[in-house]
């Protein structure tokens, strides 16, 4: 045993919502409970690029995170937070660059306050600690929070890297994420070969930019972090870690010659799968997050920097500060309760545990070889290869747990429950979003349109642009920008102009979907098929993806298994306004549609898309949706017109195929 125990690694809860003030609010607390860390969460219109008045953004602000549309809000995020010793990571990618500027922004005006002259801002810039998440390329194949095509997207990653390598030295200013990959259903070895792969394109990227020194180059490479995803299959989970430490040190020497151990660290902070959380019986919940932690702390040889855990029932909605504190005390028990951190690896020379990681390494070696011969991650993103292989590979998941292969505890087995005191009243045991946010939000962001310098806004936004088009680094002209007043939507609208706009192939085409229909499958195929036959055609499913929410996955295997079942699949991708989710109904003739929201912006979407519809005259089309909807929200939905809402408790899709033909039939007469 050793004589001096271990530091616990960082400990966060993933937060923010509604407001700046209210944000602000529940990091203070957070903070005196024992929190050591933050981990702020954007909303969707800051994360891609949006002010709070842009159509897109209906619905929107302050639903999954905290709006920051200009510096002003970010000053109330942080206020009586003291930045300089602070430990600070924001999940942001697209507008990264942007939020790392106010929030730089933010920390030289609170050194002035406390006494310091501009002179000093090299020490300010030298203690800002913390990550920006940054990594654009897993938000083509999962959260889809991405803005510009990924070769202008990776000169954003490398510009802000090589600007942090240079004047904020402790900053990690990338976290390569397979957090979101096996989210979108990738396995160990597509997890470990992905983000590899990912890191290689965003190094080779900033080596070859030529804007860090050859003798500073193992600087970036020690600035670089990961943000990984642990499942609750713990010790597979944790012998994948240790395989990211073996491949990493691989790569960092062999590729870029780093000589120095300590440059080659493979460093990474987690999230624990928030995926395999239930709606069913969602107390089991704890039990997983606590496996699931295990996964990434066992292991001294490759245990996690920082640590952040989900809510039990972030399946049912947006998490109360209790159901974070819970969070929180599950990770300081583990630390500081047990003799965990007393201990030197306790897995070295495991058999069972070696020849596991060899598994590992050895398969994602290979793919990697297949990634990096198609010319790379951006070229596999761009050919939709590593798209297609998550969206099958999710599939095949989904498969197994509705054949009861993969059991999973209250939701395909063991059923059979007593009332749970915890969800005795839903409407209490999450946290409703504040419905005057966005309103607040639209009337801020007019105040602070008036009192700021037009022309300087003007003059530094093209600058921004004339940076954007000559290829300088665009970090000086953004924190010009920042300094003069100008606004999210503002800063990427202007780089909107230069590099244009993206969107990500879905991957749905060429998936693979259920191997063995059997017979329930088959059975509606079958009446797919008649239904389709008895009204003339055959039947039109749309699935829609309204607003901002980037997460698909679940309309993407909805669209895959309606495919199998016979349904012809309109399925466009993400990020919709209502008005073009009811024009392309109208032009494909649709028999359904299928409006998936994670975001909780479904009772204004939703309402909004019926709307339109009656003015379009096609009220008669059944209407259902999916995604993390309250009890009371789907009541309302219902009474509004929607035919059939699906929550995550509905995990079989061939049940809700069923149910949409079920909706087509009743609509049509037929049943």
């Amino acid at each position: 045993m050793n004589e001096k125990k271990d530091r616990p690694w960082v400990m966060r809860t993933y937060a923010g919502h509604s407001s700046a003030t209210e944000s602000n609010a529940l990091y203070r607390k957070n903070l005196s409970k024992g929190q050591t860390g933050l981990s702020v969460a954007f909303d969707l219109p800051t994360q891609t690029g949006y002010d709070p008045d842009h159509p897109l953004a209906r619905g929107e602000v302050g639903k999954v995170g905290v709006p920051v549309p200009h510096l002003g809000e970010m000053r109330r995020l942080f206020t009586d937070i003291p930045l300089d010793t602070m430990n600070t990571s924001m999940t942001i990618n697209a507008t990264a660059m942007w939020l790392l500027a106010l929030y730089q922004v933010v920390a030289e005006e609170q050194a002035l306050e406390a006494g310091a002259t501009e002179d000093d801002f090299e020490q300010v810039h030298g203690k800002l600690a913390g990550t920006t998440q940054n990594d654009i390329i897993k938000e083509y194949l999962s959260r889809g929070t991405y803005v510009f095509p990924p070769e202008h997207s990776l000169r954003l990653t490398s510009d802000l890297i090589s600007y942090t390598v240079n004047h904020i030295p402790k900053w990690n200013p990338i976290n390569i994420c397979s957090y979101h990959l096996q989210e979108a259903g990738a396995t160990p070895t597509q997890e470990l070969a992905y983000a590899l792969c990912t890191a290689i394109a965003v190094l080779d990227t900033v080596r070859d930019s030529g804007q860090v020194a050859p003798e500073d180059f193992p600087t970036v490479v020690g600035r670089m972090s990961f943000f990984v995803n642990a499942g609750v299959r713990f010790v597979e989970e944790m012998c994948k870690m240790r395989a990211f430490v073996r491949l990493w040190d691989e790569i960092t020497r062999e590729r870029y010659g780093v000589e120095d151990d300590k440059m080659r660290r493979f460093r990474y902070g987690v999230q624990v799968n928030s995926l395999g959380l239930t709606e069913a019986q969602p107390e089991n919940n704890v039990q997983r997050i606590v496996l699931e932690m295990l996964g990434v702390t066992l292991s001294k040889d490759a245990r996690a920097r920082a640590v952040q855990l989900p809510a039990w029932n972030e399946a049912l909605g947006l998490p109360r500060p209790w159901d974070q504190q819970w969070s929180l005390r599950l990770q300081q028990v583990l630390a500081f309760e047990s003799d965990l951190l007393e201990h030197d690896d306790l897995f070295e020379g495991s058999k069972v545990v070696e020849a596991k990681v060899e598994e590992l390494v050895t398969g994602a070696r290979a793919e990697m070889d297949r990634v990096q011969a198609m010319g790379g991650a951006v070229a596999a993103v761009e050919s939709g290869y590593m798209k297609q292989a998550l969206v099958s590979s999710h599939a095949a998941r989904r498969g197994r747990i509705e054949s009861g292969e993969d059991r999973v505890v209250g939701v395909n087995c063991y059923q059979t429950t007593e009332p749970s005191p915890l969800t005795a009243d839903l409407d209490t045991a999450i946290q409703s979003a504040d419905p005057e946010a966005e309103r607040s939000a639209l009337e801020g962001l007019r105040q602070w349109r008036e009192q700021r310098d037009a022309a300087a806004v003007e003059a530094a936004l093209a600058g921004l642009v004339e940076a954007a088009t000559s290829g300088a680094n665009l970090m000086e002209a953004t924190l010009v920008a920042a300094r003069a007043g100008a606004t999210t939507g503002e800063w990427a609208g202007a780089l909107r102009g230069v590099f244009g706009e993206f969107r990500a192939p879905t991957g749905v085409s060429g998936a693979v979907g259920v191997a063995d229909a059997g017979a329930d499958l088959t059975k509606v195929r079958e009446d797919v098929r008649r239904t389709g036959e008895e009204l003339g055609s055959r039947l039109r499913l749309l699935v829609g993806k309204p607003g901002l929410d980037g997460h698909s996955n679940g309309a993407e295997q909805v669209a895959v298994r309606a495919r199998d079942a016979g349904f012809e699949v309109v399925y466009q991708g993400i990020r919709l306004t209502p008005e073009q989710i009811v024009a392309a109904a109208v032009a494909e003739d649709v028999h359904c549609v299928g409006l998936s929201i994670l975001s909780g912006s479904h009772m204004e979407l939703v309402p909004a898309v019926l709307d339109g519809m009656r003015e379009h005259g096609i009220e008669d089309v059944p209407v259902v949706v999916g995604g993390i909807v309250p009890s009371g929200d789907a009541a309302r939905l219902k009474e509004m017109g929607v035919a059939a809402v699906f929550t995550p408790k509905d995990f079989g899709l061939t049940e809700i195929m069923a149910g949409i033909l079920g909706t087509i039939r009743r609509a049509n007469s037929l049943a």
